[in-house]
């Protein structure tokens, strides 16, 4: 979320950067942590996402909450969630933010907003839409925002939860993180019309697409969104056109796509995107405190014990 003190333009710039490598380099200590079976099961990593939760949540006020996907550990980290807590998590840590029970895809610290990371495709559509509810209701003046990807917009989820929206006004952000593939399909093959953007229209909902790779771009369309919706007058859906380095899930090398797609897609990596903006010195100090952080964080979470198995997850305390 945003500072409480208005920065300098290059100081807001170097944060926002800051902030996607912690989420750069959060995943691939994670992906380090699968290869080594430290991770039980599977986790799905947002490396070149990253543009999109850092710009929207950056717009966010304390208050309003956020429901991510499976792949929603930036999310996570961009509303502030502790990097020691995640890390405890996902490595089944007693000061994980759920016990070490959730794991990687049921990631939840109210305290920071984050209602969920919803392992069921659409989950959070109906999730981010129950929370606006709650704020419409309440008249708290909160507003949530549902990350979804493109292949939740041919669920039942994303119908019935807009058209709910759009009947009642709800104040929320739906925010498509479209990279082109539901899991390992093509979304062109499986979409009709082959458009995101339009379906909104039926409900009565403003819509747009943006570049979800150029934070900036990202952050100003959300900020409109945000304002529109706390304003009273109801959703938006943004689709981000966005694209994920690594495969669908930690067992996919992701051999499906085409060599030239995802070279064309590297080049639009977000962070050098950014970086260009920036004096080398500083992206090089920001490199440094990034990887000694990420690094100290993990520590500590793997120093941390496993759960009591005779011990509930609702009796396990809060860390000091």
């Amino acid at each position: 979320m945003r500072p409480a003190s208005a920065p300098t333009e290059h100081d807001d710039l170097e944060r926002l950067y800051g902030a996607m490598l912690r989420i750069r380099l959060f995943e691939d200590a994670v992906q380090l942590l699968f290869l080594r079976n430290a991770i039980e099961g599977t986790t799905h990593l947002c490396q070149g996402q990253e543009a999109v939760p850092v710009g929207v949540c950056d717009v966010l006020e304390p208050g309003d909450t956020v429901a991510a996907t499976y792949r929603g550990h930036g999310a996570c980290l961009a509303m502030g969630v502790d990097p020691v807590r995640l890390f405890a998590e996902l490595l089944g840590r007693e000061s994980g933010l759920n016990g070490g029970r959730g794991g990687s895809m049921n990631v939840v610290d109210l305290e920071r907003g984050v209602i969920g990371c919803f392992g069921i495709v659409g989950g959070s559509i109906a999730a981010g839409t129950g929370a606006a509810l709650a704020a419409q209701l309440s008249g708290d003046g909160a507003v949530a925002v549902a990350f979804f990807g493109d292949g939740a917009v041919n669920q039942a989820y994303f119908h019935e939860c807009l058209n709910f929206a759009g009947v009642r006004g709800l104040p929320i952000l739906y925010a498509c993180e479209n990279n082109l593939y539901g899991e390992w399909t093509p979304m062109a093959k499986v979409t009709a019309g082959g458009q995101i953007v339009p379906r909104a229209a039926a409900y009565g909902i403003p819509s747009f697409e943006v570049d979800g790779n150029e934070v900036l771009v990202v952050r100003e369309a959300a900020r409109e969104a945000i304002a529109r919706a706390r304003a009273g007058d109801g959703p938006t859906l943004i689709e981000f056109l966005t694209y994920r380095h690594k495969g669908h899930s930690r067992v996919d090398p992701a051999r499906y796509r085409p060599k030239e797609e995802v070279e064309a897609w590297l080049e639009r990596d977000p962070l050098p995107r950014l970086a260009e903006r920036l004096d080398p010195e500083a992206v090089r100090r920001l490199q440094e405190t990034a990887e000694r952080d990420v690094e100290a964080a993990l520590e500590q979470a793997r120093a941390a014990p496993f759960p009591d198995p005779e011990q509930s997850a609702s009796a396990t305390k809060e860390p000091s």
